[in-house]
């Protein structure tokens, strides 16, 4: 984007600016830029358009330095001490009428934003479980700035010969050099390891944003709109890197392994813990035997009863209140030994609780292995959204990671959604 253009045609009545891409942009009526006091001429009585979104300057120079008027878009006016009230202080009477005074006047854009690229050079990154470990690592990105805090700007800025693609190689030195110190510090801060780094883009983003935003303002009185990462490169060749992420596996198996090794000693465990549940269960059945042995004894003991009440005193007769009491005691005794038959039978059903599934599976979040979890650290993965039935899962005996959706006894994970209603 060219910065300067000059405006040929001597002293114009008419100061505006056509150009459609620009920051900074002088308007000059004649000649080139910054070489005779005749180019600032300003013809008073001239007239000025500002658009929308633009801002004009007129700069005087004094003794004690320069002054400054504004003039926000969108207008059109007239030059006069009225709407310049800086230049009524200068011209005094001696400029009355049309006489031309001395003033730089130059167009500022608030409205228009700048994109720029910015790329950091190759730099060495460090995991925060071998810091001797450097890995080459580098950043591209692009960022949007605008111009807001005019009086902010000039002060830091000279209007005259600023170069917007100078400023711009400014800006993006400070951007490089806080985007390599950032980086630096997120992977210790947050624990991240230089494989994630990659797939943090955008929390590094907003973490650069954030702290080159006041920088930017204070040295260059510039607003960020936007800073985005476009990538972070590793330069996963080296041997650094090799040699880490070999590392890297050969934990997370070991800590497979032990993790695997716990699993079979829960599984032990819970099959003690069922065949002693079976053997209670057995000894509760032999109880049970005895308890109706005990019944039995009983009920032949009232049988024999029943029938010596059958034979009354001196003759064969059968006494009829002793057979109905015989009869209810018979009774009784019966309902009781059915009730324990039945209680045996249905003990002898019930005695083998059904099988608890105390499984455990690794899950893939994000790309790396998590876990173990059992059903119950499942279930708060699936409300979490951190667990589909299109998420890979694995676990003991199985040859290759599998979804979810696959392992029959996780479908109580996924219950089917109800059809549309009617």
């Amino acid at each position: 984007m060219s910065l300067f253009k000059n405006k040929e045609g001597g002293f114009s009545d008419v100061i505006r600016c056509d150009q459609d891409d620009y920051l900074i942009w002088k308007w000059t009526p004649s000649g080139e830029a910054n070489t005779t006091k005749r180019e600032n001429a300003i013809r008073y009585g001239s007239s000025l358009r500002v658009k929308d979104g633009e801002l004009a300057v007129f700069v005087y120079e004094k003794e004690n330095g320069q002054l400054y008027d504004f003039i926000s878009g969108p207008t059109d006016l007239t030059l006069k001490t009225a709407n310049l009230p800086v230049l009524s202080s200068i011209i005094g009477l001696a400029y009355a009428g049309n006489s031309p005074f001395q003033a730089e006047v130059y167009f500022i854009n608030l409205a228009g934003n700048i994109q720029m690229k910015f790329g950091v050079p190759f730099f060495d990154i460090f995991d925060l479980r071998f810091p001797d470990l450097g890995i080459p690592c580098s950043v591209r990105g692009n960022v949007i700035f605008n111009l807001t805090d005019y009086n902010g700007f000039i002060k830091l800025n000279r209007l005259r010969n600023f170069d917007i693609e100078d400023f711009k190689n400014q800006v993006k030195d400070t951007i490089i050099r806080k985007t390599k110190k950032i980086v630096l510090d997120i992977l210790t801060t947050s624990n991240i390891s230089v494989i994630q780094i990659e797939s943090k883009i955008d929390e590094i983003s907003t973490k650069i944003q954030d702290s080159i935003a006041n920088i930017v303002s204070e040295d260059f009185g510039i607003n960020i709109k936007r800073f985005d990462i476009s990538a972070i490169d590793i330069k996963k060749e080296s041997e650094n890197y090799l040699q880490l992420k070999k590392i890297t596996i050969d934990q997370q198996t070991k800590i497979i392994d032990a993790k695997t090794d716990i699993e079979i000693e829960n599984l032990d465990e819970t099959m003690r813990i069922n065949r002693k549940n079976l053997e209670l269960g057995v000894e509760g059945q032999n109880i049970q035997v005895h308890q109706i042995n005990k019944q039995s004894e009983v009920l032949k003991t009232a049988a024999e009863s029943l029938g010596q009440m059958g034979s009354g005193e001196g003759g064969s007769s059968m006494d009829m209140g002793s057979m109905m009491a015989s009869m209810t005691m018979g009774g009784a005794i019966g309902s009781g030994m059915a009730g324990m038959m039945g209680n045996m039978m249905h003990n002898s059903n019930q005695n083998v609780p059904p099988p608890i599934n105390n499984m455990m599976y690794h899950v893939s979040i994000n790309g790396q292995p998590s876990g173990p979890f059992n059903l119950q650290q499942l279930q708060q993965l699936v409300q979490n959204g951190q667990l589909t039935s299109l998420t890979y899962v694995w676990k003991n005996g199985m040859v290759n990671w599998d979804l979810a959706q696959n392992i029959s006894e996780l479908n109580i994970l996924f219950p089917p959604s109800p059809p549309p209603l009617p």
